[in-house]
Parts: C-alpha cells; sequence; structure tokens
C-alpha cells in the first residue's frame, strides 16, 4: 500500500487528507503541521474568535479523534527539516518519512515589518496563526490605542474587530486607497464610510515611518510626519506563499509552487495545493488565497493523486465580515474596465466588466445578487450592464437575459 505524505496542516492539508480517506485510499497518510493543534479555520481568527465569541474548539475543522478513526497519522508541532525528492524522504529532525506520493499544502506566511522600523518590538503583532491570536488577545481593552498597518481585507477586519472592542484605531494606507490592490475604487468607498462612520482614523496614501519604544512599541511615526502614541500594532501588509521547503528540494517557483492543471509540481510524485501554489488560468498563472480554493483545489489534488486526472478548474469566491456589512465576492475582478453600481434598496453590489464580459462581483449585505452574479460567472454568463444597474430589473431575471 502506498504512503501519502501531506506537509501543512491547514484548511488545505485537512481536505486532502480527508478527501483521500473519502475516496478509497487505503494505505497509509500522514499529516505533518508546525502548529502544536488540530487543522482549524483561519478566518474566524481576525472576527469571532478575536472578539471573545468562538471558543477555541470551535475553530477545528474536525474533532481530533477524526484523524486516528480514519487511520491518518497527525504529526503536530512537527516542523519539517527537509525534502528530498529524489529519494522520496522527508526529514523531521532525527525522524525520516519515506513516501510514495508528497502534498505540499504549507499555505502562506504572514509579511513583517523589518527590525529595522522597530517591525521586532514587543507589542507588533500579525494575524495569522491561533498563536498570534491568542498573544495578542489580552492587548485588546477597550481605551487602548491600535495602530493597523494595511488596508486590505485583513486590515480591515482588524480595525472593524478593535473598534468593536472598544480601542481607538487608526489604520494608515501607503496606497493611494484602501483594497486598491483587490477592489474597485467603489468598493473601497464603501468601506471607508463604514469604517469612518464607526469612529476609524483612517489614513490612505500614507506609510509607515517607524516604531518607537524601548523593547516595546509606545509609539509611530508615519510618512507624513505625524507622530502618534501607542499601545499596540497590527500588520496587515498581505502574505507570501510558504515556498522555502519546496525551493530547498528544487521544485520549480512562479510565484508560490508551481503546480500544473491537475496539481502537479515539476517533481515526479509531488504535487501542491492551496496558497502555496500557482496554477494555470486563463493563460496566466494565479494563487487564490482563499478558504474556497484550499478546499476545492486539495480535494481536486487527493483525487489526481489517485488517478482521476481531472484538471482543477477554479470558480473563485471570497467574503469578508466588517462591523454589520458581510462582503461577499464571486470571480476574479482582474482585467476589469468599468464596475457597474446596483442598489436594491440598500443592498450595494458592484459588477465588474472587462467590455462586455461580466468577471466578478462585490456584494455588500446583498446575497441574491451574489448568488446570482456567482451563476452567472460559473456558467460564462453576461447580462447586459444597462439591466443590471436598473434597480427594476429583478436579479433572477438576469439569468434569463
Amino acid at each position: 500500500m502506498s504512503h501519502i505524505v501531506v506537509i501543512g496542516a491547514g484548511q488545505a492539508g485537512a481536505s486532502l487528507v480527508a478527501k483521500l480517506r473519502v475516496l478509497g485510499h487505503q494505505g497509509a497518510v500522514t499529516l505533518v503541521g508546525e502548529e502544536p493543534v488540530p487543522p482549524y479555520q483561519r478566518p474566524p481568527l481576525s472576527k469571532g474568535y478575536l472578539l471573545g465569541d468562538m471558543a477555541e474548539e470551535r475553530l477545528y475543522l474536525r474533532p481530533a479523534r477524526y484523524y486516528a478513526e480514519n487511520g491518518i497519522t497527525l504529526k503536530l508541532g512537527t516542523p519539517v527539516k527537509a525534502v528530498d525528492t529524489g529519494a522520496c524522504e522527508v526529514f523531521l529532525g532525527d525522524e525520516r518519512l519515506s513516501y510514495d506520493q508528497l502534498a505540499f499544502t504549507t499555505g502562506s506566511v504572514p509579511r513583517r515589518l523589518p527590525a529595522s522600523i522597530g517591525g521586532t518590538l514587543d507589542g507588533v503583532f500579525t494575524v495569522r496563526t491561533l498563536a498570534d491570536v491568542d498573544a495578542m488577545a489580552p492587548q485588546m481593552s477597550a481605551g487602548k490605542h491600535v495602530l493597523i498597518v494595511g488596508g486590505g481585507y485583513i486590515g480591515l477586519e482588524a480595525a472593524a474587530v478593535a473598534s468593536k472592542l472598544g480601542l481607538r484605531v487608526t489604520l494608515v494606507e501607503m496606497a493611494d486607497r484602501i483594497l486598491q490592490r483587490v477592489a474597485a475604487p467603489e468598493t473601497s468607498a464603501f468601506f471607508r464610510k463604514l469604517h469612518a462612520d464607526h469612529g476609524v482614523d483612517l489614513r490612505e496614501g500614507v506609510g509607515l515611518d517607524r516604531l518607537t519604544g524601548e523593547g516595546a512599541v509606545t509609539g509611530a511615526r508615519l510618512s507624513d510626519g505625524s507622530e502618534l502614541a501607542l499601545d499596540l500594532v497590527i500588520v496587515g501588509v498581505g502574505i507570501a506563499p510558504a515556498t522555502d521547503l519546496a525551493a530547498a528540494a528544487g521544485v520549480a517557483l512562479d510565484n508560490g509552487i508551481a503546480v500544473d492543471a491537475l496539481g502537479r509540481t515539476s517533481a515526479p510524485g509531488v504535487w501542491a495545493a492551496g496558497d502555496c501554489a500557482s496554477l494555470p488560468h486563463r493563460g496566466a498563472r494565479i494563487r487564490l488565497e482563499s478558504v474556497q480554493n484550499a478546499i476545492d483545489q486539495a480535494e481536486a489534488v487527493a483525487a489526481n493523486m489517485l488517478g482521476a486526472e481531472t484538471p482543477y478548474v477554479p470558480k473563485p469566491w471570497f467574503w469578508s465580515d466588517q462591523y454589520d456589512v458581510k462582503l461577499q465576492i464571486a470571480g476574479l475582478n482582474t482585467g476589469y474596465d468599468r464596475v457597474v453600481v446596483r442598489d436594491d434598496a440598500g443592498a450595494i453590489s458592484h459588477w465588474y466588466y472587462a467590455g462586455n464580459t461580466l468577471l466578478a462581483v462585490d456584494a455588500m449585505n446583498a446575497p441574491r445578487a451574489y448568488m446570482v452574479g456567482k451563476r452567472l460567472i460559473d456558467g460564462g454568463k453576461s447580462p447586459d450592464a444597462t439591466l443590471v444597474a436598473d434597480p427594476a430589473t429583478e436579479l433572477k431575471d438576469l439569468m434569463r437575459a
């Protein structure tokens, strides 16, 4: 019986090993993770868990007993030292694991502030792991002043939680606008107003010069010359694919671990899925940093490891919760040239077009617009933009337009 080893015990890794068993794989399965806890959900870390509304056990994707009951060896708190793709071995300190097939589901790592500008001071946090949030949570008390560096979704979600907890919140984004890399100006404007309405001091086009303090952060100097007295800092300046192990093993990279449509890497018998993997899509290569992709791609890779030979075709969707707003995103907006705004009695949605082709939809407390938009995009259909913009047009009618 063949032994499949999966490195990385996050959403993708957990989905992959579970799917192997569902599909009837009878050989040994080993899931190796650096963290000392079973695989868990990451999105609630910066939302319900940080707010104190969710217990740790509710984060777990499956009860710890699931893995033993399904013959999956779970090695937690176990960093992988190296992979030898020629000898088909994984090195875990003094232990060696031989494998027949291997999958990298190593995810991503947060970008951190350089030590030269105070990034290693105490009181400077990222939001990526359970340990990150456990360290941060005791500092999140009403009346404290937090600086959030970065106006992407992680930074904005952290700002919303901090505001709800009664902290004074200043958020800086060095780009011209928040969400500049991922959303249209219309979506940026929506969330700018939302945060301003909740008292967040949001400063766009302003970067961080340096953090100050002896041992622990006590202040910041910004690029516009202003200075802030602070109690803590949350850094949300993006993530990078975790590729060090794969690179050291000689596996080809291309903005992540390069895989083909089946999920195979350049090394025989080695696969990759999730945040760490870059895959072919519409003549280019993309990485999709989302729970949906981690699950869907990992399950596709599991099937292909067992011989399915079925290309993975992503159907992207994302979400973000901020205050009482649920943002749902369908599709990828890359290459859009116009945005159509639809207002259904306060349920706002932004529809991205390239020419006459619908690419993506941002839906703010507009679940019906999201569902219809997703079905249209997945089905390759593009309704007339004038119909989309007209609130008199029933959403269901767009499916027939």
